[in-house]
């Protein structure tokens, strides 16, 4: 049964064994606590990180910070020292916490205390706490579309990479929050739509002419948020009766340019002009013969250059002076 004794003005409760010290109770062991072991803090802002020994019969423990990020661990303070990218803008507070100014997104991570204390039955004793730095969004890109038919489908993006956590989106239309699901808020019953707020998309399956007008979004999480510039989006009805007219003039036009063609065809524009009947040729001649027409009469000569051959004449059918 354990008992309760008060020794000096300190108050000592021990199970099953129980021992009186001059100066209180004594259990030969370290121990460490933290006032908060999930500090959330804004970028640029500063935090502590609390270590505090809540026992210990060493005078000067040894101190040691360690940072834990991406399964690797670094040595924040070793040796009395802090060490690497917090040099310069941390120091240990008291003898154990751990102040750090001006706190960057890259500091987000897991931080352990160590101490080690060397007159203690239990020496060493350590403490994990997890820091989480929030970064507010920047501007998100918006892409709205300029001009949609009606009942044409149409997606608006919102996109932000900077906000940690990652933020969540809203989108507006004229100055009014839309809902997630248009078809769960009367006001929007002519619309059709959806909106993922974790993605950003707002994606209508058939727009009305109810969905013209301005949009924008905003990107938020605990840290704050931020909005895009106001896009317009234009829902316009097919001009139907234009489209069929505007078809029907192209293929009026298509079939005078086919009607044309076919009259230039039959009056012998594409026809090569060939004279009538045959040509006249020449008879043909053997080797080393040559015919030779007088300017005097229509009289062909026919010479024979072979060696021995006699020159000789006639006249052609339908010469001058043939009776």
């Amino acid at each position: 049964m354990p008992w309760h004794s008060s020794l000096g003005n300190r108050r000592c409760v021990v199970s099953d064994f129980t021992f009186f010290f001059p100066s209180g109770c004594f259990i030969g062991a370290v121990n460490l606590k933290s006032s908060n072991r999930n500090p959330v803090v804004q970028e640029f802002e500063s935090v502590e990180l609390s270590c505090i020994i809540t026992d210990s019969q060493t005078n000067d423990p040894r101190i040691e910070w360690k940072k834990i990020q991406d399964d690797q661990t670094t040595y924040v303070f070793f040796d009395n020292k802090i060490q690497g990218d917090l040099a310069g803008r941390a120091e240990l507070l008291g003898k154990t916490s751990l102040k750090i100014w001006n706190v960057t997104r890259t500091d987000s991570a897991l931080y352990r205390c160590e101490v080690v204390a060397r007159n203690d039955r239990k020496e060493i004793d350590e403490i994990v706490i997890e820091l989480t730095v929030q970064v507010k969004p920047v501007t998100p890109v918006c892409r709205v579309p300029k001009a949609v038919p009606v009942g044409k489908t149409a997606t608006l993006h919102c996109q932000e990479s900077e906000g940690y956590p990652r933020p969540h989106y809203s989108w507006y239309r004229n100055d009014v929050p839309l809902p997630t699901d248009s078809r769960a808020n009367p006001r929007f019953r002519n619309s059709s739509f959806l909106l993922n707020s974790e993605t950003g998309t707002l994606v209508f399956s058939a727009v009305h002419k109810e969905d013209s007008g301005q949009y924008y979004c905003i990107a938020s999480n605990d840290a704050g948020s931020a909005r895009c510039e106001e896009q317009e989006m234009e829902v316009y009805d097919l001009n139907i009766g234009g489209i069929i007219g505007g078809v029907l003039v192209v293929l009026a036009v298509l079939a005078l340019i086919t009607l044309g063609i076919c009259c230039a065809y039959r009056r012998g524009y594409f026809i090569n002009n060939k004279q009538d009947g045959e040509s006249y040729k020449n008879p043909g001649k053997p080797d080393g013969v040559n015919y030779i027409r007088t300017d005097e009469e229509t009289q062909v000569v026919v010479c024979d250059l072979r060696p021995g051959t006699p020159v000789k004449g006639r006249r052609e059918p339908g010469a001058l002076g043939q009776s």
